[in-house]
């Protein structure tokens, strides 16, 4: 193992932060109106996301100044509660409806969502399991196919909320993690044609799926029904313009773009802020997966490397799915941007994730 650096990542921070600071900053441009009308008070999303910007934040620096092999005998731990969270919140009178998915469990307004949770989980176990199982993941039945169990598993629990978005991205992340162990790409590949067809089945079992595909083909099909997000989204970003038309200065806020300050809050900021604006959050996100694949590569040894690709593949697979949909080349999948859309699991648990990596990055040479 590499001698232990006196400090970590310090680009890696930056980016961070910058990101965080601009996610505040947004979700109060994106949700006062909406927070006004609704509970009398512009500030009552942007007071709650600063509270769980403090406990993440406050988090990321804990985990960032614990070692990171201590998470290994936590893996197994955490994704076994994790697996018991996403049963509980499936029983009816426990899960929280929101969103049209039984996704939360909590009284009120607070609560958390399990599939957050099992995201990180998830990329802990792998990195355990490959780590000391590296030399046969060549293999596809003693090898390959565990992993594969226990994440179609995960992704089965997911998809009966149902969650098509996070799962998506716990599946993205996991399987970063299988090939950076050295799983073999003729399994991938095959690996990737059953989940074209699964895909095929999911959004063939639910009809809304498949409005969400027929409304990504051609939005206007549907303008006030199924299209009607992404035109509105579009109809955001189209008048931003090179510098936008000013903080605060939104129109597509006032009740026309649904979800604002959560899956739509990129659109809000390239209204404002223009391309410049959206430009600037893009390179932040660039730089952080630049240093934590940097890191992931550079790390000796092979369970810091593979929970370092697996916490990078969290950020960069949530980033492509998010700014696929706001700007219209995929579905709407109900997806945030980390860090910057409004939401307390995914921001607390986000930050916290990064305080591993922030940790791993001081053993990268």
């Amino acid at each position: 193992m590499a001698k232990t650096r006196s400090v970590p990542d310090l680009w890696m921070i930056s980016a961070i932060i910058g990101i965080l600071a601009i996610g505040v900053v947004m979700v109060y441009s994106a949700s006062a109106v909406a927070a006004f009308h609704d509970y009398g008070d512009a500030f009552y999303y942007v007071k709650r996301q600063l509270i769980f910007a403090v406990l993440g934040v406050t988090a990321m620096f804990v985990t960032m100044n614990v070692e990171y092999t201590q998470w290994r005998k936590w893996a197994i731990p955490a994704v076994l509660l994790c697996f018991g969270l996403l049963i509980i919140v499936l029983i009816p009178g426990l899960g929280v409806w929101r969103g049209g998915a039984r996704s939360w469990l909590g009284i009120g307004s607070f609560g958390i969502q399990p599939s957050e949770f099992m995201k990180l989980a998830m990329v802990l176990f792998l990195a355990k399991l490959l780590s000391e199982r590296q030399n046969q993941i060549t293999r596809f039945t003693t090898g390959l196919l565990p992993p594969l169990g226990i994440m179609g598993i995960a992704f089965a629990l997911i998809m009966l909320q149902p969650d098509l978005g996070t799962g998506a991205v716990m599946i993205g992340a996991s399987l970063l993690v299988i090939y950076v162990a050295g799983a073999r790409l003729a399994h991938l590949g095959a690996l990737g044609l059953v989940g074209v067809f699964g895909l095929v089945g999911l959004i063939a079992a639910a009809p809304y799926r498949l409005q969400r595909i027929t409304a990504f083909l051609d939005p206007w099909q549907d303008p006030l029904g199924a299209g009607y997000q992404s035109i509105q989204s579009l109809y955001a970003i189209g008048p931003g313009g090179l510098v936008g038309l000013g903080l605060g200065l939104s129109r597509q806020k006032y009740n026309y773009l649904p979800e604002p300050q959560t899956d739509f809050i990129f659109s809000i900021l390239a209204e404002e802020l223009g391309f410049i604006g959206g430009a600037l959050l893009l390179l932040l996100f660039l730089l952080l997966i630049w240093r934590g694949m940097r890191t992931a590569i550079t790390i000796t040894d092979p369970y810091g490397s593979l929970l370092a690709s697996g916490i990078v593949g969290i950020i960069a697979v949530q980033v492509l799915i998010n700014i696929g949909v706001v700007i219209g080349v995929l579905p709407v999948t109900g997806i945030t941007l980390p860090l910057v859309s409004y939401g307390g699991s995914s921001l607390t648990l986000l930050l916290t994730a990064l305080g591993i990596l922030l940790n791993l990055s001081r053993y990268a040479r």
